[in-house]
């Protein structure tokens, strides 16, 4: 995508379909007036008046003890420098969002018009009593480490200006793993630093923490290393100011055991690299571009442990993995500060995390790579979704062991459950699957790739590094939808009707009536359905031409599907084909089926259902938890349509005893694990989180997750073909530019499985 193209997507992806990036959402209800009543006069003066009496009555009755406030006065906003307090708010915003999806925090963003430190301070402090937290976000420094010291003495809520701390303690927990894997002493390594800001001084605080001693570290400026003789360093800086002579970053390197860079990109050489100590720690986290080039150091090192703060890389320094978690459980205990000690807690958390066996979830987001701890993992990855319950906790119990927590945890368990509770749809799932599909991208063919929508989503998955786009269609509509567009990669475009693709037609004709000529298709026949792009599309996936092939944006599912059973042969040991949906729901992600294929599948038809629905969870690291659906619970109708249920559950009881499933079940019993567990105590799902429903028919899946989808804004990927010899994928009519590239990182997914299968085969 050229730079007008990404400016006009940012720009629109801002703007509509309504301006910024988050909203205030009631949390109780408001339908009636007696509601209204409760919720402002006269019942509002209730909760006001016992607040009134004690003050922590606050975070019973509002939502305060939830609430952070991202607070900026838009000095130092990302690498665009000082931009003014509005035209930081967008990036407030992303970080309000960030908040949210992985912590379940809430936030309002605050931008202060101000480069006044007493105003600012006073500012803060004046609307502190508003929220439970304060992340302090893009000021400059050294305004920001008096802003920042000052807030924390005179508030009583946690305040932590993430720039500089957040850094810090995902790279320390870095550097506690790779100064294990190297054989090293932190009280004995040679330290050089190359950026002496916020960020750099923060992390040089903590890792003398860790144990790194001052008299060991060599910190450069833009202008040269720190010396005590220089006048113009903050009093920040003169901690890390060495009474020496100047002397080059190459030359400090030599012999030096860790380099920590938070400057600018290429400006560390293999020469300077190859100087560095035996088994070197380098931790280059200039953005966009590191001071020196991942691939580049490490062919020039192979015994080098190095992260960056890219996502291309391994071990990327990532603000993520720290600060939503470290306000959980600094809001959860009513933390009154973030000390020390509750930092150190998440660096440690984190380097633990990292060591312990990785889910498999996490494993899938890398495609075949099995992460484990080593120097290419020696930080988790902000896929990984215990580091709610690994990171929070740890601060939390760091607050109480510290004395600044005001509402202690006592029972760990339930906080736990809590935590995982909040997971719910961040759509966690939608980025795995796109990672997944990076790892190893795959030829799509898009067989209506003269509608805009579909062009839009081949030029999305390209730029993406999701696959690589075949466009099917009319190529002069193509290359002029391209040009409105501004797509402008050179891409693959057949138009299966033109005279130039007779050959391919016939070849393709020629190979598809030798396998059916037997069952009523003439060579004539074969050649009329090779002008049809669904036939020639499905050929060209089955001779190899490409890996996969999704379609059906413009015709209905019966007459896209038909095409693609007839030239398309099912998966091996596979008897019928199906789909499952998977839905992004508050409660995670959720598979459905049948929602396509087979309107009034029988009992054995539904065993098998469920036992495809169950790979495909698999597949994408959940481990399926069904429940088979119908109008009753457990025998208590004798209809047709619950007996099948019953039927299917008993033969998967018999043959399959380790699936987690259960039925015939009604939908609300199903997904109300206390109550499945108060009425059927005997079910093998009481008291379990149902993950994937199967219904009795094409109807009821059908209608409940176009339900799900339109009436609760419910993110739908899917239907996901199974059964299918190969990996074609067929969109529901009209489906959205984001559903579409969604459905083709699923494509590309398959594709690597079955090439996976195929490999183990040969």
């Amino acid at each position: 995508m050229d730079k007008n193209s990404k400016r006009r997507e940012a720009l629109l992806y801002h703007a509509k379909p309504t301006p910024g990036k988050i909203q205030v959402v009631p949390t109780k209800k408001y339908a009636t007036q007696r509601d209204l009543s409760l919720a402002y006069s006269p019942g509002v003066a209730e909760p006001c008046l016992e607040i009134a009496k004690d003050v922590n009555n606050v975070y019973k009755y509002t939502a305060k003890g939830n609430l952070v406030a991202v607070i900026t006065n838009g000095t130092a906003v990302l690498g665009l420098g000082d931009i003014g307090p509005e035209a930081s708010k967008p990036v407030m915003e992303g970080k309000g969002l960030l908040f949210k999806i992985f912590a379940d925090i809430d936030v309002f963003d605050i931008e202060i018009g101000t480069k006044d430190i007493e105003e600012f301070i006073q500012t803060v402090k004046n609307i502190a009593p508003t929220f439970g937290g304060i992340n302090l976000e893009d000021i400059k420094a050294p305004e920001s480490f008096e802003i920042e010291r000052r807030l924390v003495e005179e508030l009583n809520i946690p305040v932590m200006h993430d720039d500089q701390h957040g850094t810090a303690i995902i790279s320390s927990a870095a550097l506690l793993n790779a100064l294990e894997l190297a054989g090293k002493k932190a009280e004995d390594v040679k330290m050089v630093v190359s950026g002496a800001g916020s960020a750099a001084l923060a992390c040089a605080n903590l890792y003398v923490l860790l144990g790194v001693k001052l008299e060991n570290i060599l910190m450069f400026n833009s202008k040269g290393v720190l010396t005590k003789d220089n006048p113009s360093l903050s009093v920040l800086q003169q901690k890390y100011a060495q009474d020496i002579k100047s002397i080059s970053l190459e030359e400090a390197l030599v012999g030096a055991d860790l380099f920590l860079g938070l400057s600018s990109g290429d400006i560390m050489t293999p020469k300077m690299l190859l100087g560095m100590a035996e088994n070197p720690i380098v931790f280059a986290m200039a953005n966009p571009d590191p001071e020196i080039d991942y691939n580049l150091a490490v062919a020039t090192r192979k015994d080098i442990i190095m992260a960056t703060g890219r996502s291309d890389f391994p071990n990327q320094v990532n603000n993520v993995l720290g600060f939503p978690y470290i306000f959980r459980g600094a809001l959860d205990v009513r933390a009154t500060k973030i000390n020390e000690e509750m930092k150190m807690a998440a660096v440690r958390a984190l380097a633990a995390l990292a060591k312990e066996s990785v889910p498999e979830q996490v494993n899938i987001a890398y495609g075949a790579t099995k992460l484990v701890f080593g120097k290419e993992y020696i930080i988790p990855s902000p896929f990984d979704p215990r580091l709610i319950t690994v990171v929070a906790p740890a601060v939390a119990k760091a607050a109480m062991d510290s004395g600044v927590a005001l509402n202690p945890i006592t029972d760990w368990a339930k906080y736990e459950e809590e935590l995982l509770d909040r997971l719910g749809n961040d759509n966690k799932m939608v980025r795995l699957i796109a990672n997944r599909a990076k790892m190893d991208p795959k030829k799509i063919v898009f067989a209506e790739a003269d509608h805009l929508d579909v062009l839009k989503a081949a030029q999305i998955v390209l730029e993406e590094g999701i696959g690589f786009p075949i466009l099917l269609g009319n190529k002069e509509t193509i290359l002029e939808l391209k040009e409105e567009l501004g797509f402008y990669a050179d891409v693959q475009i057949i138009d299966p009707k033109i005279k130039e693709e007779e050959a391919r037609r016939n070849k393709f004709a020629t190979t598809y009536w030798t396998s059916r000529q037997r069952r009523g298709i003439s060579l004539l026949d074969a050649q009329k359905l090779m002008r049809e792009r669904n036939y020639f599309a499905a050929m060209m996936v089955n001779e190899g031409e490409a890996d996969a092939l999704v379609t059906g944006y413009s015709r209905s599912y019966p007459s896209v599907v038909k095409p693609i059973l007839q030239l398309i042969e099912k998966a091996p040991g596979a008897s019928l084909v199906a789909t499952t949906n998977m839905m992004m729901t508050a409660r995670g992600p959720m598979f459905l089926s049948d929602t396509a294929i087979n309107i009034n599948p029988s009992a054995d038809d539904l065993a098998k259902i469920a036992i495809m629905t169950a790979k495909t969870a698999r597949m994408f690291g959940v481990e399926p938890v069904i429940a088979m659906i119908s109008y009753s619970n457990f025998g208590s109708s004798t209809n047709e349509s619950a007996s099948k249920v019953r039927e299917a559950v008993a033969y998967l009881h018999k043959n399959h005893p380790d699936m987690i499933i259960d039925g015939e079940l009604q939908a609300d019993f199903a997904l109300n694990p206390e109550m499945l567990k108060e009425k059927f105590p005997f079910s093998k799902l009481a008291g379990k989180k149902v993950n994937t429903l199967i219904f009795p028919n094409l109807e009821s899946a059908n209608i409940t997750y176009k339900l799900l989808k339109e009436l609760n804004k419910v993110d739908s990927i899917g239907p996901i073909m199974l059964g299918m010899g190969k990996p074609v994928h067929i969109f529901q009519l009209g489906a959205s530019v984001e559903e579409m590239v969604n459905m083709a990182a699923i494509a590309v997914i398959d594709a690597q499985e079955k090439g996976k299968k195929k490999a183990n085969l040969i």
